[in-house]
């Protein structure tokens, strides 16, 4: 994948943008339970008391408190409680908030900020609990030392019923209420420390607000709702983060996917033969559609979850543990078994994926190769093996992919045991500790959540490593085309023919080899076409006639020796420059899917129609196209298919007409044509192209004969070049040929 990764570079701006929404996303999704734990905890248990100071206390219990506080803690509670009677200015405000204040004074709290809560906490929860345990006792003695711990000599279950505890523990010495007060401390810390005394405190809390005649129920509505408010918008806010992030992926992956297709093509279009030979085009085709689509999925999923996954999983962690820092151990077991699972699967499923894209090479060579082929197939009755072929393909890549998809299946129900089965253990852990008061019930259901985000991102990292082997295969195959070398290159300083452009082509000492091949097809090739000359080539199968008229276009670079073209090196010019002289016909005949004028404009785009009627029926095209009611419009399907073969040779032929350049190859382009179609073509081409220098390439004697020059060529060697006449004497090689074509008796030849 990183040899892809420079790609993205014109979507940095989205990625980072993208960033940034992950981590405003990631820590939203965290903050939830958090929220769901103050709810159950605050909202449910405690009755929706946030804070162990009161905002208001009864007279008697300010009293009872200061009897539990040394002398620094009463300052401080006189310091920030006010007392108020009904003779306080605006004591109707106060009256109606709290209804306790018609019969007895009350204590306010006159600064509700972080200030004072800091102040007061840590000693306000433990006197609350004191005086609300003595009152309930007060009530109950029997269940006094189930409320309170032991109070030495002082028994409050001994004493008598009404007896008014406070009273007498006022009497007694401040050190020994302070061990009271240290005892509560000490037993709370027993059984679950400050979460336990909070917890308790909290319900005094409560209980203070109801003698106060407060509306409690509306208290604690308010606290859900609002919590629960903020929790509605920052899952909004979530929603929206998770929205864009998709968004912004999808376009990201899209136009990475769109970029790619087009440098591919772009360089494919660069390619020289000798490049085409590295790939075949079935693996092309693989490479521009399947793999890049694989490419674009891994992006996709990479922006979502590369980074969203780590900040969940850290985050998760973190959280978890200022929860129950002491059920670590489950998470660190989900997550060991979770790393094992994937562990195995990727083991199992990395090693298929080259062979996939492998297979999936093979299966589209063979469906190209049927579907180019079908005639040739129904012609030999071979329609039964090619379709086992296909078969055979089709079915290995079947069962491949079949394995892996059923391993990724079984995936899934092992992630959800997982998960459920975690789901019970923090329960069964964490219902422990809820009953020891170590734990409160919301926590326990936030360290679930999070013990389930850790696990999700856990298994969001793990599918991410085992989906990028299979993306990183295709980038792999995808970035080997885009970083092939060209070897044929435009000059870094290219020259410009001579004007006015004569079309004169010089051989020099020639010779040409394949890329990794033994040793050389052209040997040692010179001669000249003068400009204006109609020169034809001929030889015997595999003597070399396509390679020559391919290095001439620069299909392929010389090996040895070079060609001129008007006195100028064709390496030392831009490529665009040399084969916009050249007029070119195939041997195959290529047309594109559209119309007869759009593949004759291509090659003269701004020819007129008069240029392009007048190539056809140079052509000998005119019959079958200019007589149809649809003309120039007729329809061509892709690749020609209906039109015969000869009809295609001649739109290639009329194609190349319709370019006007100074120089014609004609590459074996008359084979499909009859010989009456030859001869008028022929005839035809003599007065059109009158003033160009003409390359005919030819296994027919009959299509070159009259050319000015004609040359002989013999597995790579120039063993003959003169006037028909001249050779029917002179060379022997293509005195064989005529024999063998126009069935002349030797004697008459010499």
């Amino acid at each position: 994948m990183l040899r892809i990764l420079k790609y993205l570079k014109p979507f940095l701006p989205f990625i980072l943008l993208n960033i940034v929404l992950l981590f405003l996303q990631a820590n939203a999704d965290l903050a939830l339970p958090d929220y769901m734990s103050h709810i159950i905890n605050i909202g449910i248990q405690q009755g929706g008391v946030e804070s162990t100071v009161p905002q208001a206390l009864r007279q008697n219990t300010f009293e009872h408190l200061l009897l539990f506080l040394n002398k620094d803690e009463q300052a401080m509670m006189q310091m920030y409680y006010r007392q108020i009677d009904n003779t306080t200015p605006n004591v109707e405000t106060y009256r109606a908030q709290y209804p306790a204040l018609a019969e007895q004074p009350l204590y306010i709290l006159q600064d509700s900020g972080a200030t004072a809560a800091q102040q007061l906490t840590p000693f306000m929860g433990e006197s609350l609990v004191i005086v609300t345990g003595i009152e309930q006792m007060m009530t109950n003695p029997a269940a006094s030392s189930a409320l309170l711990p032991s109070m030495g000599n002082f028994d409050p279950s001994k004493l008598p019923p009404g007896a008014d505890v406070f009273a007498l523990l006022s009497r007694l010495p401040e050190a020994q209420r302070m061990q009271i007060r240290s005892a509560v401390r000490e037993r709370f810390a027993a059984i679950g420390g400050e979460k336990a005394l909070t917890q308790a405190a909290a319900r005094a809390v409560k209980a203070e607000y109801e003698a106060l005649g407060m509306d409690t129920l509306r208290l604690q509505n308010t606290y859900i709702l609002r919590v629960g408010g903020q929790m509605l918008l920052i899952a909004l806010v979530s929603a929206i983060a998770t929205i864009t992030v998709g968004f912004l992926s999808a376009r990201t992956a899209a136009g990475l996917a769109r970029d790619l297709r087009r440098f591919l093509f772009e360089k494919v279009m660069r390619f020289s033969s000798a490049e085409l030979e590295r790939f075949s085009i079935a693996s092309l085709i693989t490479r521009s559609t399947n793999d890049i689509s694989q490419i674009q999925i891994a992006v996709m999923i990479m922006m979502r979850m590369v980074i969203y996954a780590p900040i969940i999983g850290i985050g998760g962690i973190l959280r978890a543990l200022t929860k129950s820092a002491s059920m670590w151990w489950v998470i660190a077991l989900a997550v060991i078994v979770l790393l094992g699972i994937v562990t195995t699967i990727f083991s199992i499923v990395t090693p298929r994926f080259r062979i996939i894209q492998a297979l999936m090479d093979r299966l589209n060579l063979i469906a190209r190769e049927n579907l180019s082929g079908m005639m040739v197939v129904r012609a030999f009755n071979r329609e039964t093996y090619e379709t086992q072929r296909f078969d055979r393909a089709n079915r290995e890549l079947t069962q491949t992919t079949l394995f892996v998809n059923r391993t990724f299946v079984a995936m899934m129900p092992l992630m959800m045991l997982l998960m459920n089965g975690l789901s019970v253990l923090i329960i069964w852990a964490g219902g422990q500790q809820v009953a020891q008061m170590r734990l409160q019930v919301g926590d326990m259901m936030a360290f679930m959540q999070y013990a389930m985000q850790i696990v999700f991102a856990f298994m969001m990292l793990s599918m991410l490593f085992i989906l990028l082997p299979r993306a990183g295969v295709a980038a792999n195959r995808v970035a080997d085309v885009l970083e092939t070398n060209l070897t044929i290159l435009d000059p870094p300083h290219p020259k410009t023919f001579p004007e006015p452009f004569r079309g004169r082509i010089e051989f020099r000492q020639v010779s040409f080899r394949y890329p990794d091949a033994e040793e050389d097809v052209l040997h040692n090739l010179t001669f000249t076409i003068p400009a204006g000359q109609t020169v034809g080539i001929i030889g015997t199968t595999g003597s070399g006639k396509s390679t020559l008229v391919n290095l001439i276009l620069r299909f392929y670079d010389v090996t040895e020796g070079a060609i001129y073209m008007d006195g100028v090196d064709i390496r030392q010019v831009r490529l665009s420059d040399l084969r916009d002289k050249i007029g070119y016909v195939p041997q195959q005949s290529n047309l594109f899917s559209g119309t007869v004028e759009s593949n004759l404009r291509y090659a003269a785009e701004d020819a007129a129609e008069e240029t392009l009627r007048q190539a056809l029926e140079t052509a000998q095209a005119a019959d079958f196209i200019l007589t149809q009611p649809d003309g120039l419009t007729t329809p061509v399907s892709q690749g020609g298919v209906n039109f015969s073969g000869g009809q295609r040779q001649r739109l290639s032929i009329a194609r190349a007409l319709a370019k006007r350049p100074p120089i014609y190859i004609f590459d074996d382009s008359f084979s499909a044509l009859d010989y009456q179609t030859d001869a008028r073509l022929r005839r035809a081409l003599k007065q059109s192209v009158r003033g160009s220098t003409v390359i005919i390439v030819s296994q027919r004697v009959a299509t070159i004969k009259d050319a000015d020059q004609i040359l002989v060529l013999d597995e790579g060697r120039l063993l003959c070049a003169d006037t028909h006449e001249e050779l029917l004497r002179k060379c022997a090689v293509y005195r064989e040929i005529a024999l063998s074509q126009l069935k002349l008796r030797e004697e008459t030849l010499v």
